[in-house]
């Protein structure tokens, strides 16, 4: 029997096992939306806003591990799609972007509400299709969903015609055989030997792990690898939850706000092992400083992010789990040296390091400290929740002061840094793991960027928490202007935040103030028991700057520490 072309769009997305798709309707694609209406086994959800749909899906993918959806109209929605796509695009998520286009005839003729989608989102994705003949849908789609999740997984956007999308054709699932594109899974053994070798024979080795370990599934071979070889693990921001942070080989996370003992570490190795990262600018800081002493491993999938920003000695191009499943094998069967006192002199070096400058911040009764907020949403959750986070400041606090012990726990935009994220993330996240307890860590400067967001999450009662450091400003450039541009706080400042509590409730959701720290933890408590969206305004100190920081263009042991004026014992909080 025929079917027509968005007929045969969510019979190929059943075969997929698509369950929820997160979108927006509009003229082209209001077929495709008909064909939803009475289907029982693939939900759309419906958002307020284009990038919101996006990223919901992007969060829903990096919650699950699976292949998240979006369905958009043409022009104006497709258009709103590029920031989200990008996000993932960076971060290496894999994400199906359907587009509504105009008919095939009037494609080219500046028609209503066209685009060139496919031209517009080409830098952005990792494959883009323009389909011209109903016959090619489903096989078009099979491939898409192929080419997002194999290999370094990447946003795949369809561009879909009015007309192919009301023709009829017979379904069929073909197999596919895309000979142009075969990842590398397997390393090479050779290289892989010398790897083993490099690291029986180093004295201070280092693992850096990146957001690759977790697309791959590779924690636990990570884990095996770190305590066989009694080697520490400093994280990247996308690699948080990859190792546990509350590991004793654990240094949390390095770089430009990483901590002072995973920066010392990283520049006084012999080794470095670099898993599933890639080395950008904010891990390495000044590049012919970064690990001056170190020769360096580069594990990783993506054959052209090795030696793109550093040199590298021993390159493996493959999938990190695989690879590192052959790595401790050799380790254990193949190499077999004893490093036994070597290395206890070298994490005896690095804890002497973390007790000289542990990640503290200075207590006050009368103002809440934002890491007190997240020191006491770690505390109250065990660690066990899904976390997103907004941009700036909140991230960054969000990374040094939670520890995440499991993958796909954080939710952030790494790479883009692409404020308003965090809460759609958190509603697709939430949709992913509706028992879980998701919360999105945000600024009141991002949360802003898709508050409208609020409706999608209490329309489907969802239980997602969004906790909001709140300070007036637009907190990471109100740093940056007050240390490096003589406190000129060019249009840093919001002077009208709105009441977020008010917003909340507007909306149908809950709304909490805290204005002092003796308030944090009640509040947290009682939006935590509620089943309902919940808002927490956090009034936080407004001068609060993100310490360790690495200024631009410097080397990462070269770092800015809070100024204390006076430390109190009593006051001092340390995270250890």
């Amino acid at each position: 029997m025929k079917m027509s072309g968005a007929e045969i769009l969510i019979e190929s997305l059943k075969k997929e096992g698509v369950k929820h798709i997160f979108g927006y309707p509009g003229g082209v694609v209001l077929n495709i939306f008909d064909s939803l209406y009475d289907n029982k086994e693939v939900q759309l959800i419906l958002t307020r806003h284009e990038q919101g749909a996006v990223h919901a899906a992007d969060g829903y993918a990096r919650a699950s591990g699976k292949v998240g959806v979006a369905l958009v109209t043409s022009g104006p929605g497709a258009t709103n799609t590029i920031t989200g796509i990008a996000t993932a695009s960076m971060d290496s998520i894999p994400l199906i972007v359907f587009s509504g286009q105009v008919p095939t005839m009037l494609i080219g003729n500046d028609a209503f509400q066209e685009a060139d989608i496919v031209g517009i989102s080409r830098p952005c994705t990792k494959y883009n299709y323009l389909i011209k003949d109903v016959k090619d849908l489903s096989r078009i789609v099979k491939e898409a969903f192929y080419l997002a999740r194999e290999g370094r997984p990447g946003p795949v956007l369809i561009d879909l015609p009015k007309d192919v999308t009301v023709s009829k054709a017979e379904f069929t699932w073909p197999e596919i055989d895309i000979r142009s594109y075969k990842p590398t899974y397997e390393g090479n053994k050779w290289m892989i030997t010398q790897a083993a070798h490099l690291i029986a024979k180093s004295k201070k080795a280092v693992i850096v792990a990146g957001g690759g370990v977790i697309l791959s599934g590779g924690s636990k071979d990570l884990r095996e690898l770190a305590e066989y070889a009694e080697v520490p693990v400093t994280m990247t921001l996308m690699g948080l939850g990859s190792f546990p942070g509350t590991h004793a080989l654990s240094l949390g996370m390095l770089g430009m706000h990483g901590t002072y003992y995973a920066n010392k570490a990283v520049q006084g190795a012999d080794l470095l092992i670099a898993i599933g990262m890639r080395f950008d600018d904010r891990v390495t800081g000044k590049i012919d400083a970064f690990a001056p002493e170190a020769k360096i491993i580069h594990i990783d999938i993506d054959p052209t992010s090795i030696r793109k920003n550093v040199r590298v000695d021993v390159p493996i191009v493959g999938d990190v789990k695989r690879v590192l499943t052959v790595l401790n094998k050799v380790l254990k069967e193949e190499v077999k040296e004893q490093w036994g006192e070597v290395r206890k002199a070298w994490l005896r070096q690095i804890n002497e390091w973390r007790q000289e400058r542990p990640m503290t911040y200075t207590y006050r009764d009368e103002v809440i400290k934002p890491q007190f907020v997240v020191e006491k949403i770690y505390e109250l959750t065990k660690g066990d929740a899904i976390i997103s986070t907004e941009v700036g400041q909140n991230q960054m606090w969000t990374a040094q002061f939670y520890k995440f012990d499991k993958p796909r726990t954080l939710l952030t935009s790494g790479g883009l840094g692409t404020m308003g994220y965090g809460f759609p993330a958190a509603i697709g996240a939430q949709f992913a793991h509706p028992n879980k307890l998701v919360i999105d860590i945000a600024g009141d400067g991002s949360i802003q960027m898709n508050i409208q967001e609020l409706a999608t999450a209490v329309i489907n009662n969802l239980p997602v928490k969004v906790a909001i450091l709140n300070n007036h400003y637009l907190g990471m450039v109100r740093q940056w202007q007050e240390l490096f541009f003589n406190e000129r706080y060019s249009y840093s400042h919001l002077d009208v935040v709105p009441d977020f509590v008010k917003v909340a409730e507007a909306y149908g959701a809950v709304g909490f103030r805290a204005t002092k720290p003796s308030e944090v933890e009640p509040v947290l408590k009682e939006a935590f028991k509620i089943k309902k969206t919940v808002f927490m305004d956090f009034i936080i100190d407004w001068k609060e700057k993100v310490y360790p920081m690495v200024p631009a263009g410097a080397a990462i042991d070269q770092m800015m520490f809070e100024e204390q004026k006076e430390k109190p014992e009593k006051k001092l909080k340390a995270v250890k």
